[in-house]
């Protein structure tokens, strides 16, 4: 497996696409004026107590008002309110809470105007960034996250990442991880601490408790609501969740981030170090690695899979919604049963990558084609669940019914990511798909015709004037590569009476 980034700097956004294989499972997009990340810390003042939703509105700067729930205070609330106090008069100065005394933990079952007031400071993360309507989801259960672990303070909590499966070296990275852990901190191990040795897990544990330790100093004499402690940038961080050995390449077209990008990996992956490289060729960057046609080909309502199926997605107020369609092919298997199987694999792994692409969260309802067999829905469980291992949001996905629906949740911490795939229709008013979705359909339907079609018949593919031209443009024409694939020659009719969307294949008799 290869795994690419590529980093596209413009003046006010830079975007991250993450390629596997090539092909397109991550885009994310960094603003410079967003100031309200996932992780960043701020120290805001507690609003309206909401006693009938056991809630409070907090004023982290935001337009609308943060929400924190009192199941997101944290059991050592109380220690955090504490600890505000002391640092904020500026005197209080020992931020490793080696000697710091902690209180009792919250009653679970609590009420939060037993815990919070109105206009009182309190330390909050961003677990949810804004969306809609609403402002940011809070929780006062601080988090710093590292490269192999996670740094809780005011716990005492060891754990390791369920990902983990090896019972050995669960208990491995447990016994490291107590023989480091500062007094006052609890640890979280990451999936890739996976292996590690206890020198690097130490290097990335003080690397966190100088952050934590650099937050504590800005709190004293600080306005509220004030951002004291930001997340790592989005490169930064997305290298330090997913770096492995299977990166190799990084590419970005700004000097500056590929310096940046150079000095983080020296203190994570020292060995990863090279691959950083700096985009000097005139074609624009996201077109030399084929990102801007698998953009435009991935976030239409219609989505292209390999023999001819697809899938067609769309967005309710509550829920997604996925329908899988074996496009009306024809195929070589032996039964129907035996074709719902083989286009619904192909489905499950496109699915996962559309989540994952498109950043879907809340409820997702897929409708595969029906399976009679209880093993055949079995496999293509066992095969959805390990195409989204892969993915690091949190998801859960429920066994199919008979019905062939599989329910799959996903959390939700940003928008979703959506991309507007059509154009101005050069026929009539209105909007029409991207030329490039438009081939990949007459790819797709070509790819049947050509099985279905018999060897002493001439191909013809009628379509729109525009879009012959397009494909018989060039001596490298998309319908030479056409023929090199398929060892055969599609002649192309222009038609001026068909619309821009129309196209039709026809079977014709050679001449004798």
């Amino acid at each position: 497996m290869k795994t690419e980034l590529i980093i596209r700097s413009n003046s006010s956004d830079i975007d991250f696409a993450l390629l596997r294989d090539g092909k397109l499972i991550e885009l994310n997009n960094e603003t410079t004026d967003n100031k309200f990340s996932v992780g960043d810390i701020f120290l805001a003042k507690i609003g309206k107590v909401l006693t009938g939703l056991n809630a409070s509105f907090v004023n982290v700067g935001y337009e609308k008002d943060g929400f924190l729930h009192y199941h997101d205070l944290g059991a050592q609330v109380n220690s955090l309110n504490k600890f505000i106090k002391k640092v904020s008069t500026g005197k209080y100065k020992e931020f490793t809470l080696k000697n710091f005394q902690k209180e009792n933990d919250i009653n679970k079952d609590g009420s939060i105007n037993e815990v919070l007031k109105t206009g009182q400071n309190l330390l909050v993360q961003i677990v949810k960034e804004p969306i809609s309507t609403k402002g940011p989801r809070l929780s006062s259960e601080l988090s710093i996250a590292g490269r192999f672990l996670v740094l809780v303070p005011f716990s005492n909590r060891v754990s390791v990442s369920q990902k983990i499966a090896d019972p050995k070296e669960k208990e491995r990275l447990k016994r490291l991880a107590k023989s480091i852990k500062p007094k006052g901190f609890g640890v979280i191990l990451r999936t890739v601490a996976e292996g590690k040795k206890v020198a690097e897990l130490d290097k990335d544990l003080q690397n966190s408790l100088d952050r934590w330790k650099t937050m504590c100093k800005r709190i004293a004499n600080t306005n509220t609501p004030t951002k004291i402690l930001s997340e790592l940038n989005r490169a930064s961080s997305i290298l330090r969740d997913v770096m492995n050995e299977s990166f190799t390449n990084i590419v970005t077209n700004d000097d500056s981030l590929k310096l940046e990008i150079k000095e983080y990996l020296q203190e994570i992956y020292p060995e990863k170090e090279n691959i950083v490289k700096l985009h000097r060729s005139q074609v624009p960057i996201f077109e030399k690695y084929g990102i801007e046609r698998q953009i435009k080909t991935s976030f239409g309502k219609t989505v292209s899979m390999s023999k001819g199926a697809y899938l067609v997605i769309e967005h309710t107020e509550a829920l997604h919604v996925i329908d899988v369609n074996s496009g009306n092919r024809s195929n070589k298997a032996g039964s129907q049963e035996e074709t719902a199987l083989e286009v619904n694999l192909i489905a499950a792994s496109e699915i996962a990558r559309q989540l994952q692409l498109r950043d879907m969260g809340g409820i997702i309802v897929v409708d595969f084609i029906d399976m009679h067999k209880s093993e055949n829905r079995n496999k293509l469980y066992q095969h959805l669940k390990e195409q989204m291992a892969l993915d690091r949001t949190k998801h859960k996905i429920l066994p199919p019914s008979k019905f062939g629906l599989i329910q799959i949740t996903r959390q939700r911490v940003r928008p979703e990511l959506s991309i507007k795939t059509t154009e101005d229709n050069p026929n009539k008013n209105g909007q029409v798909e991207a030329p490039i979705v438009l081939l990949d359909k007459i790819e797709a339907d070509l790819e049947k015709f050509m099985s279905n079609s018999k060897e002493n018949k001439k191909i013809q593919l009628h379509v729109h004037p525009f879009i012959a031209a397009y494909l018989t443009k060039g001596v490298n024409s998309i319908r030479f590569k056409w023929y090199l694939k398929h060892k055969k020659w599609i002649t192309i009719i222009p038609r001026d009476a068909y619309t821009y969307l129309y196209y039709r294949f026809k079977a014709v008799k050679n001449r004798a």
